[in-house]
């Protein structure tokens, strides 16, 4: 699906990633779960591109509904997979904290895991090898992405900022559609490790030019990062 010049959606509103088309190349923005792998080649064949055209894939945090296809992409094409350093041992199948799921609705809830069911969500194929990235770096791939750091829905969670498309890809830092409940509209996301530190987190948005604010559940949304953080602190449940 394509949101906008050079800037791609593939997924839908449970769980999505993105695909920036610079003219050098291709980078991909987190990578659903391994059954989107037929959504990506089919985005890439409406594009007029194929696999041999991603440089790289960029995670916004390591959790198994982001990383789907990232490993085969890797051991195919030999494209590289970039993960926050904190969050890395997450990409490769370490052990995560047991949270509590908090507000659920069962017509939604079960909507969610039967779409993660149907996209192979309990095949989990984690990363052999990744390439760590910090704050502030500037990655070698299309579109120059920009990591930001958004700790708090895991230790390493980042937002990045591609000013080539306009776009910030915010992962779970927030969503605009709650897996559990349903509920649309900018608001925290579930299964965060640190709720308060993800909250904070959102601040670093406010500096950030950009058209589009897009998460890895929900649909996109079109308006002012400086715009976020009051209106997920809004959207907190109570």
């Amino acid at each position: 699906m394509q949101l906008a010049p050079h800037l791609h959606r593939i997924g839908n509103d449970v769980v999505a990633a993105y695909l920036v088309d610079a003219p050098e190349g291709i980078t991909v923005i987190d990578a659903g779960m391994p059954g989107h792998w037929r959504d990506l080649q089919a985005e890439l064949k409406a594009m007029g591109r194929s696999l041999e055209d991603i440089r790289g894939v960029v995670l916004t945090h390591g959790d198994s509904d982001h990383i789907g296809f990232a490993e085969r992409l890797r051991t195919a094409q030999g494209v590289p997979v970039y993960v926050h350093a904190a969050d890395a041992d997450r990409a490769r199948g370490a052990e995560k904290p047991k949270l509590a799921m908090g507000p659920m609705r069962p017509g939604a809830t079960a909507g969610f895991f039967a779409y993660a069911l149907r996209k192979g969500g309990l095949r989990t194929h984690y990363l052999s090898e990744v390439v760590e990235v910090a704050d502030g770096d500037v990655l070698p791939l299309p579109g120059a992405p920009v990591v930001i750091g958004l700790p708090g829905h895991s230790p390493g969670s980042i937002a990045v900022h591609v000013p080539f498309v306009q776009a910030v890809f915010v992962g779970d830092a927030l969503t605009t559609r709650h897996v559990l409940t349903g509920r649309k509209g900018l608001q925290p996301a579930p299964f965060t490790d640190d709720p308060s530190l993800a909250l904070d987190s959102l601040e670093r948005l406010r500096t950030l030019d950009a058209a589009w604010v897009l998460p890895g559940h929900g649909t996109p949304w079109s308006g002012r990062p400086a715009d976020v953080p009051a209106a997920v602190r809004g959207g907190v449940s109570p």
